[in-house]
């Protein structure tokens, strides 16, 4: 199997032949991660799509699917329909998009008419491992939420640690980024990012939230030691929450070209986790993020 990390491997392996929807399968890097899961025997796939596109691709990379159910349809927003479906009436746990727009799968995902919206926001978390990295790094929200409000970034809060409880994190530290350690009223993420540690602190929240942070005083203890920062966060986070979409986008683009990261991205929030890979990301990306909603399944 391709190179992925190894705290999601270990957690998702525990509950094996979670049944998936893939949207739009037609794509032979999603096939090529989807052969992976399977041959680890992680997922039990429904194929949506292009029937025809779907087993020639699978022909050429040698991946038999003829123990899976291929639902033969062309239309995009059908597919998104079919898989959210099948979600609906809980005959999968988890939805993958293939080869489609991601607002299509959201709007979708989001009609009334299929449920799959509980009490919760949804919201998006990148589980980030590398080689360079000491441990995975969490970027929340960098695909989802583009400028999310207080109180929204307290429920992507509250999403995060439940995930990273689910990877085997009791505290997570997480830090609220800004430009800046310090609260000044010319850079309005700051003055939020203490106002949303302050309401976290209030609902006693299982995890250490500081903010606002510096990405370098988040993540570097020599930077949080030479600029006098202590506290449980500063230098050690697990989980890094960013102020709006375009910072945590960026960042997880960063990693992963300049850091050659491993970037396992999932919404969660709804009645089931929803694998969202970029059409550019690689086959270990995409299996890494399947591997990241299974364990998101999990109790």
């Amino acid at each position: 199997m391709t190179k992925v990390p190894k705290n999601l491997f270990s957690t998702a392996i525990k509950t094996p032949q979670i049944s998936s929807a893939v949207i739009c399968a037609d794509q032979k890097s999603l096939l090529e991660s989807l052969k992976d899961a399977v041959e680890h025997k992680l997922i039990k796939p429904i194929l949506i799509g292009n029937q025809e596109k779907i087993k020639n691709i699978s022909k050429e990379i040698n991946f038999n699917i003829k123990d899976f159910k291929i639902i033969n349809e062309n239309s995009v927003t059908k597919c998104a329909s079919i898989g959210c479906d099948l979600a609906k009436n809980s005959h999968v746990q988890i939805i993958v998009k293939g080869n489609l727009h991601t607002d299509i799968l959201m709007r979708t995902y989001l009609k009334k008419e299929f449920g799959l919206l509980g009490g919760k926001r949804l919201s998006h978390i990148w589980h980030m491992s590398s080689d360079k990295l000491k441990k995975p790094l969490f970027i929340t929200d960098g695909a989802l939420n583009v400028l999310p409000r207080l109180d929204v970034k307290l429920h992507i809060i509250k999403n995060v640690i439940e995930f990273a409880n689910k990877t085997g994190l009791e505290m997570p530290k997480i830090a609220i980024l800004s430009g800046t350690e310090d609260p000044i009223a010319s850079m309005p993420s700051s003055v939020e990012a203490k106002q949303l540690m302050e309401l976290a602190q209030k609902e006693n929240l299982k995890a250490y939230v500081y903010g606002p942070l510096a990405l370098d005083n988040a993540i570097s203890s020599d930077a949080a030691k030479i600029k006098n920062i202590e506290n449980k966060v500063a230098g050690d986070a697990d989980i890094l929450l960013v102020p709006n979409l375009e910072t945590g986008n960026s960042l997880s683009k960063i990693m992963v070209y300049f850091m050659k990261a491993c970037a396992a991205g999932i919404v969660t929030g709804g009645k089931v986790p929803i694998v969202v890979p970029s059409r550019a990301d690689n086959r270990t990306s995409k299996l890494a993020s399947i591997i990241a909603a299974i364990v998101d399944t999990q109790k």
